[in-house]
C-alpha cells in the first residue's frame, strides 16, 4: 500500500507541474494574463505583445527547464518503481516456482510410477530412490534422512574449520574447535598408543553390573532421584550371549576375538583365559537380565520400586551402598535416603553373583567395561579392532573417515557449543515461528480427535485434553545459545588440542560432576537433552515435553518454500508422531505434569489395550529375511507412526481450508493430498545392509522402514480414498487397526 500511495503522489505532482508549465507559456486564465499583460505593457510603454526583458526571459527559461527536469525525474521514479515492483513480484513468484520445481524433481526422482500405489505404496513412493542409491562403504544404513545428515555434517565441519573468534580461556567456541583438532591429530594419538588409558587416573562413566543415574523421579517429577537398573552387558541384547541361532553364535565368536585383541593391545597376560572368564561372567549377567521384549520392561509402573538405602542394602547385601554413594556424591547419605530401583529381582541376583565370583574376575570385568567405553579414543589398532567387530555384527565395509568420527565426538562432548554456531548460521527465528504454527495445527487436530473417539469415556477424555494443553513444545534451540557467556558455563573444563584422550576424560568427569550436583537441585523442565544440530526429535513422558531441534527442521523434511502438502507430510508427520507418543503404551502412563499416574478409567484403558493388540497382531505378521517383526516390542513406535500420519493429514486439510488450495506441482500428475502421503513415505526411503537387519529387528523399537510406511497407510481410511484403492486391496484392507 505504501508504494501504491507513493506512485499516486508522484503522478499528482507530475500533473501539477505539467499544468504550471502550460500556464506559463501563454495559455493562463484571464486573470493571470491580465496581470502579466498589464505588467508587461506598463514596462514596454506600448501596445501589442509585451516585450520581455532579458531577465524575465532567463527566469522563464529556468522555470521551463526546471519543469522539464521534474517531468524527467518523475518519469524515472515511476519506471524505477514499476521495475522494482516487477522484480519483487518475480522474486516472490519465481522463488516459489523454483522451490516447487525443486520439490517436483525430488519427489519424482524418488518414485517408481510403474508400481500400483494400492499394491505396494512403499515401492511406489521409494522405488526410484532405492534403484538409484547404494549404501556408502562406511555406513550400515543410508536413506533420504541420511542425505540431510550429510548436509548438516558438511555445514558443521565448515563451522569448525573457521578461525576462533572468542579466544578467552573460558570460551566454549575455542574449546570445541581445539577439541575437534585434537581428535584429528591421529599421528599424536597413534604415537601414544595405549598409554593414555594405562597412565591416566580419573573418573570413568561405565555401567558395571548395573547402572546408577540421577534422573527425574517418575512419580514426582519436581525432584531428582538416584535410579538403579539392570546393565553391564557389552553386546546390545542378552540373547546374543545365549547362542540361540547361527547369527548370534557368529556374533559371540567375533566378540570373543575382539576381547582378546583389545586385551593384547593393552599388554595383558594370559589373554585367552581372561577373555573367557569375562565372557562367562557376562553370560551369567545375560541369564538374569530381563529382555526389553518382556512385558515387565514395557510397564514402568510395575518396574518402579522406591526403597530406602537401608532396604536396598538388605536386597543386595554384598554391595556397600552408603559407602559407594557417599564417595560418588561427596555426601553423607542416611539409611532413610530414597532411591528408585527398576530391577529388584535382577539386583538381588547380581548380589548373589558377586558373592560367588572370584574378586580377580570381578576386577578384570570392571576394567574391561571401562576399556570398552574408552578404547574408541585410542590409537588406530584399537579403532581397527572395533571396526572388525562391527563388520561381523552389522556388515559395514569401511571405517568412518576420521573427520566424521571427530565431528561425532564434537557433537557428543560439545553439542551446545557447536549448536550455537549452527543456529547462528543456518536457522532463523522466522523458521522457528512457522514450525510453531505447524505444531499448533497438529495439536488442534488431536484436540478435535479426542471428541471423535467412541472408545474413550468423558473422564479419560478430560484428562487426555489436559495433558495436551500442558504439553511443552520446544523448537529449534534453547534461548541461552544466543548468549556466549552462558554457553561457556556448559563446558567448564580444560581442553588442549594436543591431548585428545585427556580432553575426553575431562569432559566425562565434568558431566559426572554436573549429574551429581542435580541430586539436591531444583528440576529444570526446560533443559534440552539433544543439541540443536541433532537430526532427531523426541518426546519425554516424565516432562510431557516435545522437542524439535533445528537439525531436523531442514530440507527435505521441512522447507518453508515447499508446498505445505510436503511440509505436513514430511516434518508434520514426525511432529504428529512425537505428539502421539504422549498417548502410546509407554507415554500414556504419565499424566499432564509428567508424573507416573494412571489417569485412565479402567473401561477406557481396557478398550485402548484391545485396539493396541490389533496393531501388535498386524506387525507380528510382517517378516524380513525370514525374521518376524516383534509387534509388541515395536508397539509404541507403530502407534505413534499411525497417529502421527492421521494428525498431520487432518492438520493439512485445516491449512487448505484456511488458505485455499495450493498450486499444482509441475510435471507431476498427483494431487496435493496424494503428495502428502508420498512425502510421508519418502521420509523412510532407506537401504540397510542385510547383516544389520538381524540386529535391527532384534533390538530396534522401530519396525523396519518399509513396514512403518505400509503399516501406517494401509490402516488409514483417507489413504484408500485419496488413491482410489479398491476395497480389500493390500493398501486398503476392509478390517483396519486404529487407536488415535
Amino acid at each position: 500500500m505504501e508504494k501504491t500511495y507513493s506512485l499516486t503522489a508522484h503522478y499528482d505532482e507530475f500533473q501539477e507541474v505539467k499544468y504550471v508549465s502550460r500556464y506559463q507559456s501563454g495559455t493562463l486564465p484571464n486573470g493571470f494574463a491580465l496581470q502579466l499583460g498589464a505588467g508587461a505593457k506598463k514596462r514596454s510603454g506600448g501596445g501589442g505583445l509585451p516585450r520581455w526583458s532579458r531577465r524575465e526571459i532567463c527566469l522563464l527559461s529556468g522555470l521551463v527547464f526546471a519543469a522539464g527536469l521534474c517531468v524527467i525525474l518523475t518519469c524515472m521514479l515511476v519506471l524505477k518503481y514499476l521495475a522494482a515492483e516487477g522484480d519483487s513480484y518475480c522474486l516472490e513468484g519465481c522463488q516459489e516456482k523454483k522451490a516447487f520445481l525443486r520439490a517436483s524433481r525430488f519427489l519424482s526422482a524418488n518414485m517408481d510410477a510403474t508400481i500400483d500405489p494400492c499394491q505396494d505404496f512403499y515401492s511406489f513412493a521409494c522405488g526410484g530412490w532405492l534403484r538409484r542409491h547404494g549404501i556408502p562403504e562406511d555406513k550400515l544404513v543410508y536413506g533420504t534422512i541420511g542425505a540431510i545428515a550429510e548436509q548438516n555434517e558438511a555445514k558443521l565441519r565448515a563451522l569448525l574449520s573457521r578461525p576462533v573468534r572468542r579466544r578467552a580461556a573460558t570460551s566454549a567456541e575455542r574449546k570445541v574447535k581445539e577439541f575437534f583438532r585434537s581428535c584429528l591429530n591421529r599421528a599424536e594419538i597413534d604415537r601414544l598408543g595405549p598409554r593414555p588409558m594405562l597412565e591416566t587416573q580419573g573418573v570413568y562413566s561405565a555401567a558395571v553390573l548395573f547402572s546408577l543415574t540421577v534422573s527425574l523421579d517418575d512419580r514426582n517429577t519436581s525432584r531428582y532421584v538416584i535410579r538403579i537398573d539392570q546393565d553391564g552387558l557389552t553386546l546390545p541384547e542378552r540373547t546374543l550371549y545365549l547362542g540361540q541361532d547361527e547369527e548370534s553364535e557368529k556374533i559371540l565368536a567375533a566378540y570373543r576375538v575382539f576381547m582378546e585383541r583389545l586385551l593384547t593391545l593393552l599388554g595383558a597376560e594370559h589373554v585367552e583365559q581372561k577373555a573367557q572368564e569375562i565372557l562367562q561372567l557376562e553370560q551369567h549377567l545375560a541369564n538374569i537380565t530381563v529382555s526389553e521384549y518382556d512385558d515387565v520392561r514395557r510397564d514402568i509402573s510395575s518396574m518402579y520400586h522406591k526403597v530406602t538405602l537401608g532396604e536396598l542394602q538388605r536386597i543386595t547385601p554384598t554391595l556397600k551402598w552408603k559407602r559407594l554413594l557417599d564417595r560418588i556424591f561427596h555426601d553423607n547419605f542416611s539409611e532413610d535416603e530414597e532411591v528408585v530401583l527398576l530391577a529388584t529381582d535382577y539386583m538381588h541376583k547380581v548380589s548373589d553373583l558377586i558373592r560367588v565370583t572370584p574378586s580377580r574376575i570381578l576386577h578384570n570385568y570392571m576394567l574391561w567395561r571401562i576399556v570398552v567405553v574408552l578404547s574408541e579414543h585410542l590409537s588406530t589398532p584399537f579403532r581397527d579392532a572395533i571396526h572388525e567387530l562391527s563388520k561381523e555384527m552389522e556388515g559395514n565395509e569401511k571405517q568412518l573417515e576420521l573427520g566424521k568420527v571427530c565431528l561425532s565426538q564434537a557433537n557428543k562432548h560439545f553439542g551446545m557449543a557447536l549448536g550455537a554456531l549452527f543456529v547462528e548460521e543456518y536457522f532463523s527465528s522466522a523458521s522457528k515461528a512457522k514450525v510453531q504454527q505447524l505444531v499448533e495445527d497438529i495439536k488442534y487436530i488431536l484436540d478435535q480427535r479426542l471428541d471423535e473417539l467412541d472408545w474413550m469415556d468423558e473422564e479419560t477424555r478430560r484428562a487426555a485434553r489436559a495433558k495436551l494443553q500442558y504439553m511443552m513444545v520446544m523448537i529449534g534451540y534453547p534461548d541461552f545459545l544466543l548468549k556466549p557467556e552462558a554457553i561457556d558455563k556448559e563446558y567448564e573444563f580444560e581442553v588442549d588440542e594436543k591431548t585428545y584422550f585427556k580432553n575426553i576424560l575431562n569432559s566425562i568427569a565434568f558431566s559426572i560432576r554436573l549429574s551429581v550436583k542435580k541430586i539436591r537441585q531444583e528440576v529444570d523442565k526446560s533443559a534440552w537433552l539433544l543439541p540443536p544440530q541433532a537430526l532427531n526429535a523426541y518426546y519425554l513422558p516424565n516432562k510431557n515435553q516435545m522437542v524439535f531441534p533445528a537439525g531436523i527442521l531442514q530440507p527435505t523434511l521441512y522447507d518453508p518454500e515447499f508446498p505445505q502438502s510436503l511440509n505436513y507430510g514430511g516434518i508434520g508427520t514426525i511432529i504428529g508422531h512425537e505428539l502421539t507418543h504422549g498417548y502410546d503404551d509407554w507415554g500414556g502412563q504419565y499424566d499432564r505434569h509428567g508424573n507416573l499416574v494412571h489417569w485412565w478409567t479402567e473401561t477406557s484403558y481396557s478398550k485402548f489395550l484391545k485396539k493396541a493388540q490389533c496393531i501388535v497382531n498386524l506387525y507380528d505378521n510382517f517378516t524380513v529375511y525370514n525374521q518376524r517383526v516383534n509387534g509388541k516390542h515395536t508397539l509404541g513406535e507403530n502407534i505413534a507412526d499411525m497417529g502421527g500420519l492421521k494428525l498431520a493429514y487432518y492438520a493439512y486439510q485445516k491449512w487448505v481450508r484456511e488458505h485455499g488450495p495450493e498450486h499444482p506441482l509441475h510435471h507431476l500428475k498427483y494431487t496435493h493430498d496424494q503428495l502428502f502421503f508420498i512425502a510421508f513415505a519418502q521420509n523412510w526411503c532407506i537401504k540397510r545392509r542385510s547383516q544389520s537387519i538381524y540386529l535391527q529387528v532384534l533390538t530396534d523399537k522401530h519396525a523396519p522402514e518399509h513396514y512403518r510406511v505400509l503399516g501406517s497407510v494401509s490402516q488409514f481410511e483417507e489413504f484408500g480414498r485419496v488413491f482410489h484403492c479398491p476395497k480389500n486391496s493390500p493398501m486398503n484392507p476392509v478390517h483396519k487397526c486404529s487407536v488415535w
